[in-house]
């Protein structure tokens, strides 16, 4: 069976900061960097979504555009788009996920394909804080 990929790419801008609460300040600054620092710091995220199916041969559609956009603003611009990641998304919380670009990819290819359910699989997420820096998370066929 062939199958066709396809790519959204959605924006958001968002404030973080890497902090394991169980650890000292100075392991904290040891393992974490300038990023560890207490003010926080953000980034212009770029996310990029790919799926994979196969043609429906009425619509010409991997995935239909309008479903995918809705999941899209649901699970990355509404959950993260002008927030702190640390304080706004429980997930990320103290004692939660660190917010990575690894585990923001890993976090919203989870939610991305629990919302588009049998729509469509999504096989990566990759997750950009800069033009020098992009993490992928990706599922293997």
């Amino acid at each position: 069976m062939m199958t066709t990929t396809l790519t959204r790419r959605v924006n958001f801008a968002a404030a973080h900061r890497y902090r394991r609460p169980e650890w000292d300040d100075a392991r904290n600054a040891a393992t974490f960097g300038l990023c560890a620092r207490e003010n926080y710091h953000g980034h212009s995220y770029v996310c990029e979504v790919t799926v994979r199916g196969a043609i429906d041969p009425l619509t010409g559609f991997v995935v239909d555009l309008g479903l995918l956009d809705r999941v899209l603003q649901a699970e990355v611009r509404d959950r993260f788009d002008h927030r702190n990641i640390n304080l706004d998304v429980p997930e990320f919380a103290d004692g939660g996920l660190v917010p990575s670009g690894e585990n923001l990819a890993r976090f919203i290819l989870d939610r991305v394909q629990r919302a588009l359910g049998d729509a469509a699989t999504v096989t990566s997420v990759s997750v950009a804080e800069d033009d020098s820096l992009r993490a992928t998370c990706t599922i293997d066929p």
